[in-house]
């Protein structure tokens, strides 16, 4: 059967999720009131790092986010699915043949599952993707407000350094809200074959999961990897990309010639980024895939005992699986920076 196409975010959606972050924005930034050493110093980074500044970031990033995400969504599943296909029960089991790379993912998936499958499992990556994407950019800011400030010129390492630790803080921080909707767009996206689906959608996913015998941290499965991969991660994402623009000749231009230079250093960092932490992804995938099962149909004990096994079976090469196709996909991360930084200029915020 052809599956159709996932619909857009409901709008009540996004409300509900500016209602909560505005609330709790007051009671973060209550601390901006008192003039702290250790705070931005100047006006401009003190209102960037206010309630104002805060909000407009989260909504910025996960605007870009969820732009970017559906625009890419085909390259993300078929990732996905080749780097999950050696934990899939239907592939181990024989019942789908495995995938023999990209290509053939590709031409399959269309072939089995209709047009609209390589959005499957999109709208929840929304979901997921917009609170997350949103408190990256926005949790970046503040952490960054919250270092002494540093010259890109006279203190370039030291400038370096600010960054890439704001961008693995902030990817950490929004990671442990976000976590059980990157558990269900995986669990969603990895469903293969032309039969009935496993999931009936998140809603679904989330609660069979959670009735599990691993229970309600079984939507947790893999965190731990998941932080460590997250911090290299979102580290060299934010830290290197906020570094090097400072460097570009064209960062003032607003043109097509300032947009593409802005968009080759984004697209570099965000290959660079994929592959540094692609590992900690298979290994926390991987877990994810067996979270609703009990644990004596478990295929691995933990991070530990996957990535010996991984090693072990499948050698080093099994850790990139699907980095190919991850690499095409980064230029949806690389299109989340570019447009990030053009909509707050054509707003006229700093």
């Amino acid at each position: 059967s052809v599956m159709k196409p996932s619909g857009r975010l409901p709008v009540s959606r996004i409300a509900t999720m500016v209602s909560s972050v505005l609330a709790a924005a007051h009671g973060l930034f209550s601390m901006t009131a008192e003039k702290k050493p250790f705070l931005a110093a100047s006006k401009k980074e003190t209102k960037e790092a206010g309630p104002l500044g805060f909000i407009t970031d989260f909504l910025i990033g996960g605007v870009s986010g969820a732009v970017a995400k559906t625009c890419t969504a085909p390259i993300e599943r078929v990732k996905l699915l080749i780097q999950t296909q050696d934990a899939n029960p239907k592939i181990i089991s024989g019942e789908v043949k495995r995938y023999t790379g990209i290509t053939d993912c590709f031409v399959r998936v269309y072939r089995e599952q209709g047009m609209g499958a390589f959005w499957r499992g999109n709208v929840t990556n929304v979901i997921r993707y917009f609170p997350t994407q949103a408190f990256n950019f926005a949790f970046k800011d503040l952490i960054k407000a919250l270092f002494p400030k540093a010259n890109p010129k006279t203190e370039f390492w030291t400038y370096f350094a600010i960054n890439m630790a704001s961008g693995g803080l902030a990817g950490a921080g929004s990671l442990c809200v976000v976590y059980p909707l990157d558990y269900a767009r995986t669990r969603l996206a990895s469903d293969v074959g032309s039969g009935k689906a496993q999931f009936n959608g998140l809603v679904d996913c989330l609660v069979k999961t959670a009735a599990g015998p691993a229970g309600i941290m079984g939507l947790y499965n893999g965190f731990g990897v998941s932080v460590i991969g997250i911090i290299p991660y979102r580290g060299v994402y934010f830290g290197l990309f906020d570094t090097l623009k400072e460097k570009n000749p064209f960062k003032k231009e607003h043109g097509v010639l300032g947009i593409a230079s802005k968009f080759a250093i984004a697209q570099a960092v965000a290959i660079t980024a994929g592959y540094a932490s692609y590992p900690f992804d298979t290994i926390r995938r991987r877990l994810q895939m067996q979270s609703e099962k009990p644990r004596d149909q478990w295929l691995y004990k933990g991070t530990v005992d996957c990535a010996v096994k991984i090693m072990a079976n499948e050698g080093l090469g099994a850790m990139f699986k699907g980095a190919g196709a991850n690499a095409i996909r980064t230029v949806g991360s690389a299109l989340v920076l570019v447009l990030y930084d053009e909509i707050k200029h054509l707003i006229s915020l700093p």
